[in-house]
């Protein structure tokens, strides 16, 4: 196992800068994922940790030692890709002891890791059989099977289950988990997926145009977004995002959502005129008459979906769509006027102009 060190590190193709000024230190055990929608930068990334890329300018260390110019084999890592990258021609036995083949590892050595491999990763029945006559989900565990008898410092994993459909993305999805639960080797993973980033991460790191927008817990990014970008691609169904007018008053700033007003956090220090508010679809509420307490704003129906353990509600507001997501089964039909329950305590306020959140995190950062 290793700690994996990013200091500074730049990536450009040509003249087209992809990766910028990256910094990141992922801790010896880690189960690390790189997220961010397509053209972030994160598959690029993960390639120049497996020094597949070689990195424009910055440091690499692995383990303390820096691998910044080191060849891919010298790095002591196992990769597992999206499209399986198996042998045709070989078995199962074969394809995952091949790298160790190549080592020169003895054979009774092979063997017993390629066994053990199968064992923890329930392909034992499966050992003689060719790649063509496995399903997707049996090739991708292969594949990982091949990566573990290595017995690596860090695992890396690029988008592994992209072409899995979504029945056997959640089950190899929790066969990696378990996998690293056991063997608590450093491992860092590419998905566009951020259900898979915040079910998978110990942490997660967002990218967007090859810089880091935030770093932390699934937990963090979904309770403290640090900016807009974030509030809106973590959380599924995304963030219901709003600008509003902002009203100075004699206790403080307030939103100003119709006749309604939203106190904005302590130290808040808005650029303009205007803010964005956040708020998550599952704290959205529809009135019940049971919530005094609560600022209730008037809406109409658009549409809505019942997916089955929830329902998803798209409304039009006065300031904009919103989306609200419940376990209940509201009678409602496009067009039906109701009306919303706004969570105070769960409300974010991000600058309209910087897209920065608004409050204490402008003191943390």
């Amino acid at each position: 196992m290793a700690t994996i060190q990013l200091t500074a590190l730049h990536k450009q193709f040509d003249t087209t800068a992809v990766i910028t000024d990256v910094n990141l230190a992922i801790a010896d055990g880690e189960f690390c994922v790189l997220v961010g929608p397509s053209g972030s930068g994160k598959s690029t990334l993960l390639r120049l940790i497996a020094g597949l890329e070689a990195a424009s300018s910055g440091r690499i260390l692995m383990g303390g030692q820096d691998v910044t110019h080191s060849a891919p084999k010298d790095r002591d890592i196992a990769m597992v890709f999206q499209s399986y990258a198996l042998y045709p021609q070989m078995t199962v036995r074969e394809n995952m002891g091949f790298g160790l083949k190549l080592l020169k590892r003895p054979k009774d050595e092979i063997a017993s890791r390629v066994d053990e491999a199968a064992r923890m990763l329930n392909l034992e029945s499966l050992m003689d059989r060719r790649p063509a006559a496995l399903s997707g989900g049996q090739r991708q565990r292969v594949a990982m099977g091949r990566a573990m008898v290595r017995q690596p410092a860090a695992f890396l994993f690029d988008e592994p289950l992209s072409n899995l459909d979504a029945a056997l993305r959640a089950s190899v999805r929790g066969e990696i988990r378990a996998l690293h639960q056991r063997s608590r080797t450093t491992s860092v993973y590419v998905t566009h997926d951020q259900v898979e980033a915040m079910t998978m991460g110990d942490r997660i790191v967002v990218l967007r145009g090859g810089r880091i927008e935030q770093a932390g817990t699934p937990t963090a990014l979904y309770d403290r977004p640090v900016n807009r970008f974030v509030a809106g691609f973590i959380g599924s169904p995304a963030m219901n995002l709003v600008e509003l007018p902002l009203q100075r008053e004699a206790n403080g700033l307030c939103a100003q959502w119709g006749d309604i007003r939203l106190p904005l956090p302590a130290g808040a220090t808005p650029r303009g005129e205007r803010v964005v508010l956040g708020v998550r679809p599952e704290h959205l509420k529809l009135a019940n008459g049971s919530m005094a307490d609560n600022a209730g704003v008037a809406a109409q129906v658009r549409a809505v979906e019942f997916t089955g353990a929830q329902s998803q509600i798209d409304l039009t507001t006065e300031v904009g769509e919103l989306s609200v997501s419940t376990t209940d089964r509201p009678a409602l039909r496009p067009g039906d006027r109701t009306h919303l329950h706004l969570p105070v305590r769960q409300l974010h306020f991000f600058d309209s102009a910087s897209g920065l959140r608004l409050g204490a995190a402008e003191e943390e950062r």
